[in-house]
């Protein structure tokens, strides 16, 4: 019976596109491109045939630093075959397909359709062994070797592959400049700074959630996109109804990502100019009971992105910012840190790196945006506040 190939995105799937471009597509956790086009992947190796959705337990699959770039690692004999999946906006936009061949020995990699650019022509007798679809094409790959095809997003049709087309790494290092302007972090948790950038890459491709469904998810998104360069003008009358509904349903239970919420609703406005709503915004604040305590189970969606910023920086309705409110996650003592253009308050940011003295850990701080900020230690330091807009400062030592 031939493989049937995979037939539409699920909510674990990867969002794959290019900026200011309609098309979007999908990786799936075993490699499977899904969109106008799917495409699916198989290997044949020395031994036998190898199908990724069958072999989704032992697959190593990852984003390359967070970005929309797709890394899955298949195992064969020898070594692993290792697959790459990016969008690029080259002729009009192409997802390309990279395999390349880490293994001791040659395999012949399988495509479902040969609706596909490449850079030379399938193999006209595949290997046996397994019952392909009928459009399905492979190509022979050498041992240390690269495989390259792409699918065009505006049209379905073969051809040869630009020549220009930039690499995966090239790639990735343009989202972390675009979304990296939100905010920069550099954590002894790597893992977790990959997780935002990979956030911020799904909400730039797949946009915000609907006010309807999600007032909190909708507030959050809009502030995280205005963030990387994107236009909110027109977004601000629906923001203003969500943060309504927001305030009226925390008049209840002030939940933490309510708050964070209503702080990015006064961030947007400030930044749009609308100062007076701004003004009023964080005075609700203000009047709302204090909002619960930031989860220790870390979220998922939009609200990672808040979750893992007020770990940093907690900027209070009172018109303080406590750095490192909950004090030091036990994994991070005496690993230094840095972070760059976290919120401050609705019209400031502040940048700060941790540099660690023996037990005790200095932080130096930089705030931009106008105004007088108190800033405050949280429980990293209950002892330790200040007014100034920069400087250095040696705190006490966490107690173990």
């Amino acid at each position: 019976m031939p493989i049937a190939p995979t037939a539409r995105p699920t909510t674990t799937d990867t969002t794959i596109g290019v900026l200011g471009r309609p098309w979007r597509g999908a990786v799936t956790a075993s490699g499977n491109v899904v969109g106008d086009s799917p495409l699916d992947w198989w290997v044949a190796a020395e031994d036998r045939w190898h199908l990724p959705e069958d072999e989704v337990a032992t697959l190593r699959q990852r984003r390359t630093d967070g970005a929309p770039v797709v890394e899955t690692r298949m195992r064969v004999p020898g070594g692993d075959v290792v697959q790459r999946v990016y969008a690029v906006a080259d002729a009009g936009g192409i997802t390309i397909v990279e395999i390349e061949n880490e293994s001791s020995a040659a395999v012949a990699i399988a495509f479902s359709h040969g609706d596909l650019l490449t850079a030379r022509p399938p193999s006209v007798k595949p290997p046996q062994g397994i019952p392909l679809p009928p459009a399905a094409v492979v190509f022979p790959l050498a041992h240390r070797s690269t495989l390259r095809v792409g699918l065009a997003h505006e049209r379905v049709s073969s051809g040869p592959l630009p020549d220009t087309v930039p690499a995966a790494t090239a790639v990735a290092r343009g989202w972390l400049r675009h979304v990296e302007q939100a905010s920069r972090l550099v954590l002894p948790d790597g893992d977790l700074a990959e997780r935002v950038v990979s956030q911020r890459c799904e909400l730039a491709l797949a946009g915000v959630e609907d006010p309807s469904d999600d007032a909190i998810g909708f507030l959050l998104g809009v502030h995280e996109l205005l963030r990387t360069g994107v236009d909110a003008e027109a977004w601000v009358p629906e923001i203003v109804d969500a943060a309504e509904s927001v305030a009226r349903r925390a008049k209840r239970t002030y939940s933490w990502d309510a708050d964070r919420a209503l702080l990015a609703t006064a961030a947007v406005l400030s930044r749009l100019g609308e100062s007076k709503g701004a003004d009023d915004v964080q005075a609700m604040r203000v009047r709302l009971p204090s909002p619960t305590l930031r989860p220790a189970v870390e979220p998922t969606g939009i609200r990672l992105i808040a979750w893992v910023e007020s770990l940093l920086a907690a900027p209070l309705g009172d018109g303080t910012c406590s750095l490192m409110p909950s004090g030091f996650p036990e994994g991070w003592l005496g690993q230094n840190f840095e972070t760059y253009r976290l919120p401050a308050s609705p019209s400031q940011q502040i940048s700060y790196a941790v540099r660690w003295h023996g037990e005790r850990p200095a932080v130096l701080w930089e705030i931009t945006g106008a105004g007088r900020l108190p800033l405050n230690a949280g429980a990293a330091d209950p002892a330790w506040s200040s007014v100034e807009p920069s400087g250095e400062a040696l705190l006490a030592a966490p107690p173990h």
